[in-house]
């Protein structure tokens, strides 16, 4: 705890010291005028913007600390990669994160996220499909130093399509606007209803695609891969869960359509690319999203339909199997690795407020992928359902508390669990021998929110055949999360 404090303290002292120059929040940046009254608008705001646009805005500063405990479970065997209760001090996770933005043009954005993780996790982030800590960065960063990193670089550009009721034309009135508050990777103001919008560099899949509005933030929210996005996804992604992509997508009231390509890592779970200088193999490293998002009523009902397509040097387990039966020897997928190895998939996910403006409501999702080729980059599960609900607390007149209850279901192809089950090593699993089951999680969180700036929450799992292994478990997870946040 002491090493985690000094940790934050200098954490603090560098962001002080590098970004003392950074705009005040309640500035606006000037905007190109679209109409006469839009100049009277931005002069009006110029006179009050103190430095250059070119200046960062500090769209947030977060710590996020875990500390979660597993009791001794049922455990007759372990393997190299089995779930353990054994603890060596890392099992108190932290991430510290410092998020900047600039409104370059009035349609043009940039942005630049920096952060740093700190701790191991329960079993290093191995034994599970559904693992227990989101923040976790993974098996296979070992050889990460634990430093500041960039996570995210990338600029936003947007169109507007919608404009006033009576102007037929574009640039005949202003576009119809939504508010946008002051947030991590979104600078505050307003944006067009319906647009086109581009991105690229470096983020996240995740930032744009399977979002949920009850499910989608280790940080606020649930913490078990099960109910932060599709298990079944293996989204295009390093060690830390980022890539560099290009993304389109054509928002409408009704409706959303996005299609994103990002790059691949060059190794399972791993941190590196192939660039130019590889040629063709960038080329076949790479994985295509394409999500429809839908709001068919005035219930706040949305709907979300993903498909995915990745080509990597992943192995196939059914490769990895027949080369064991001619050596004799037990399978090992990084023996049959090559290009042109793919996965395919597809997802669904909903969401349903039901009371509190939405506060309270619940939320599923469903996952599916081929399984043929070994998991490059999320989490080993080829099949997901997941069902929950989250609870505002006004209802016991703690409006900004939230209490969450979900359930999820793990599966896994056939080739993969012959794999599993012959002693072969998966990126996450690996218990030398198995007895499949569908992996089962149950998660229940409740954050108090105990000043604007800090939240506090409780947390408890329990999960039945972790690793897909009836032979082991049941496990029980014990936790607590502290936010502090700007």
């Amino acid at each position: 705890m002491v090493t985690a404090a000094k940790t934050l303290s200098l954490f603090i002292l560098l962001a002080a010291m590098t970004f003392v120059p950074i705009v005040p929040l309640h500035a606006q940046p000037p905007d190109a005028p679209e109409n006469p009254s839009a100049e009277a608008t931005q002069n009006e705001s110029c006179r009050s913007w103190p430095l250059s646009p070119w200046f960062p805005w500090l769209l947030g500063l977060q710590f996020n600390g875990v500390y979660q405990d597993t009791p001794h479970f049922h455990s007759p065997y372990e393997g190299p990669r089995s779930l353990s209760f054994g603890h060596d001090g890392n099992d108190f996770t932290q991430t510290y994160g410092i998020y900047l933005g600039w409104q370059l043009t009035r349609h043009l954005q940039a942005y630049v996220d920096t952060e740093m993780f700190q701790g191991h996790g329960i079993s290093d982030g191995t034994g599970l499909g559904g693992y227990l800590n989101g923040d976790v960065i993974r098996a296979g960063s070992s050889n990460l130093p634990k430093v500041p990193y960039v996570a995210r670089a990338y600029l936003r550009y947007y169109y507007p399509l919608s404009y006033e009721a009576g102007h037929l034309e574009p640039g005949a009135g202003q576009p119809e606007t939504e508010k946008l508050e002051r947030g991590m990777d979104q600078i505050p103001g307003e944006q067009p209803v319906s647009r086109w919008e581009v991105k690229i560099g470096k983020l996240a899949l995740t930032d744009d695609f399977d979002q949920n509005r009850y499910a989608d933030n280790n940080r606020t929210q649930f913490m078990n891969y099960d109910f932060l996005f599709n298990t079944a996804w293996d989204y295009a992604s390093d060690t830390r869960g980022y890539s560099f992509e290009a993304l389109v997508a054509l928002y409408q009231p009704g409706w959303r359509l996005a299609f994103a390509i990002a790059m691949e890592p060059n190794t399972q779970n791993g941190a590196n690319y192939d660039w130019f200088d590889k040629g063709s193999a960038m080329a076949q490293e790479l994985g295509y999203n394409l999500e429809f998002d839908l709001k068919p009523n005035n219930w706040g009902t949305v709907l979300r339909f993903l498909t995915y397509l990745n080509e990597a040097r992943m192995g196939g387990y059914d490769a990895a199997l027949a080369l064991a039966a001619q050596t004799g020897a037990t399978p090992d997928i990084l023996l049959v690795e090559k290009l042109g190895g793919t996965k395919y998939g597809l997802g669904f996910n909903f969401e349903q407020p039901l009371a509190d403006e939405g506060e309270t409501g619940i939320f599923g999702r469903l996952g599916w992928n081929d399984g043929r080729h070994e998991t490059w980059c999320y989490t080993e599960s080829d099949r997901h359902a997941s069902l929950g609900l989250q609870v505002s607390g006004v209802r016991w007149k703690r409006p900004d508390d939230r209490l969450g209850v979900a359930w999820g279901v793990n599966g896994l192809s056939t080739p993969h669990k012959d794999y599993l089950a012959a002693g072969g090593i998966g990126m996450l699993l690996g218990d030398g021998a198995l007895s499949y089951g569908c992996e089962q999680v149950m998660e229940v969180y409740y954050r108090f929110q105990i000043t604007r700036w800090l939240a506090i929450s409780p947390d408890f799992q329990l999960i039945q055949n972790p690793g897909y292994n009836s032979d082991r478990g049941p496990v029980e997870v014990y936790g607590v999360r502290v936010r502090v946040s700007y």
